[in-house]
Formats: structure tokens, C-alpha cells, sequence
């Protein structure tokens, strides 16, 4: 098969009604080098960047999983769009988008995502540089 590691898509496609932050991006632990009470950050294997996780809510009423959370790869920790209108979740789009299959510790197949970056939706330069707003 030609398809290897993560598989780029849409934003769009995967989101279509979109999606809000529930959250501030956090750091990723890794499990395996966090021991005695101390904490270590996963770095992303290809990039060797922290790994930051933010959880977000889907637009659409009839997705199965109405929360998932997306993995971004950056040297500082991403930030959020400001919040408009007093509502507690924040819309957000992300770019640079794959997912990577897996199968879950109930047998059932799941879905790991990673951004590039997070933005605010809707913003012009479809497509723009990976760096936008990770820091």
C-alpha cells in the first residue's frame, strides 16, 4: 500500500459544521520518561517540537464522537483565537490536518489528529505557512 504514516485531509472534509476549542492547549505527557512525580513532554518524532493537545467540541449534531482532542507540534505553546460574544468555547480551524487510524484498547478503530497550526475560521491564506500561529 503507498499510504504510510498519517494521512493529510481537509479540514473541511473532516470538520464540516466545524469545530470549538473546550479548552487552552496543554502540554503532552510522555509516560514513559515521566517517572518519580516528574513531568517530560512528548516531542513529535519527525519534528522533535513539544507536543501540545487541545480538546474541541463538533459542530456537527450528528458526529459519533462529539469531542476529540488534536495534537499540534510547536516550540511554544499555541494559542486560541480570542473569544467573541462571552461564549465559553472558542471557534478554531486547524491546518496542516492528518489523521492516523488506530485501533483502541475496546478492539475499536479510533482516529489520532494533528494540526500544523490552529487559526481562527474562516481566515484568508488558505494553506499558509505551517508556523502560523503554532507559537
Amino acid at each position: 500500500m503507498a499510504i504510510q504514516g498519517p494521512i493529510p485531509v481537509d479540514f473541511g472534509q473532516a470538520f464540516p459544521r466545524g469545530v470549538y476549542a473546550a479548552g487552552p492547549f496543554e502540554a503532552v505527557r510522555d509516560f514513559e520518561a515521566s517517572k518519580g512525580g516528574r513531568f517530560v513532554q512528548s516531542k513529535d518524532k519527525q519534528t522533535g517540537l513539544p507536543l501540545w493537545v487541545v480538546e474541541v467540541i463538533d459542530g456537527d449534531a450528528s458526529a459519533r464522537e462529539k469531542t476529540v482532542r488534536v495534537k499540534v507540534a510547536a516550540a511554544d505553546q499555541p494559542t486560541l483565537p480570542a473569544a467573541s460574544g462571552g461564549v465559553p468555547f472558542v471557534p478554531v480551524e486547524f491546518t496542516g490536518l492528518t489523521v492516523t487510524p488506530y485501533v483502541n484498547q475496546a478492539g475499536r478503530l479510533a482516529y489520532s489528529l494533528r494540526a500544523s497550526s490552529v487559526r481562527a475560521p474562516g481566515r484568508a491564506g488558505r494553506g499558509s505557512s505551517a508556523q502560523e500561529n503554532a507559537a
